[in-house]
């Protein structure tokens, strides 16, 4: 149902953060009860796209948006844990998932080095990333990944913000923010649950072990970035 287009009817407002409650109908189904997310107030009448489906010990419903608005899936836990219409735990599965990340490098006496990890369910290289929590930003949720997955506490430089944007499986659409960030220290320590392994390498073999284009075109970036600030000169 993700990605459906669906005739939505408004019934009430939950919550002055953005959640009310409502009806679609699709197919030959009619007045299903839905929630609805949107940044103002949605027509009575509008065709919306189902975004989520929320379960909990109460069953399921279809969280449904108004066209052109995105909600990812951190905002959306936002807006359902403070309008408290879901007491206890609930599961959210979402047609936008964003998470962040940085692409690590590490001057090791004169060479140039950058981590690249290979995720546990995973069969390719990238750089340590994961999805945003409820009330974090996207440095917050880069720093506290890279800290998770590496162990390393890194510092994020400014002036670089890559964006990947992808549809790894059905119509789920997910979005990896990357920040360029420094590491005073070689000394990884991978969190094994989700690290398979690591390996520091220079930006040309990095090119190489990359599957994909996407990671190949950060990496070209971020080496950029890091050749152009070597070069500007330093405050006193």
């Amino acid at each position: 149902m993700l990605g459906t287009n669906v005739n939505t009817t408004l019934y009430g407002c939950l919550s002055r953060k953005g959640l009310y409650s409502g009806y679609v109908s699709f197919g030959g189904t009619k007045n299903t009860p839905v929630y609805i997310v949107s940044r103002k107030k949605p027509p009575e009448q509008f065709m919306g796209t189902v975004i989520a489906k929320i379960t909990s010990a109460r069953g399921s419903r279809m969280i449904v948006s108004p066209p052109g608005e995105c909600f990812y899936q951190s905002k959306l836990r936002e807006l359902i844990n403070r309008s408290g219409v879901i007491k206890g735990e609930f599961e959210l599965r979402c047609l936008y998932e964003k998470s962040c990340g940085a692409v690590i490098y590490w001057r090791d006496g004169e060479a140039l080095k950058v981590l690249l990890v290979r995720n546990k369910n995973g069969r390719y290289w990238s750089f340590p990333k994961g999805h945003m929590e409820v009330g974090e930003t996207e440095h917050q949720t880069a720093l506290r990944e890279v800290r998770e997955e590496t162990g390393l506490n890194v510092r994020i430089l400014s002036g670089y913000r890559q964006l990947s944007d992808y549809s790894p499986f059905g119509n789920i659409k997910k979005r990896v923010v990357f920040f360029l960030a420094e590491s005073k220290t070689g000394a990884v320590h991978i969190q094994r649950s989700e690290i398979d392994s690591y390996c520091w390498a220079s930006f040309e073999q990095a090119q190489r072990m990359c599957s994909y284009q996407n990671d190949r075109r950060i990496l070209d970036a971020a080496l950029r970035e890091i050749l152009s600030s070597s070069k500007k000169p330093k405050k006193n």
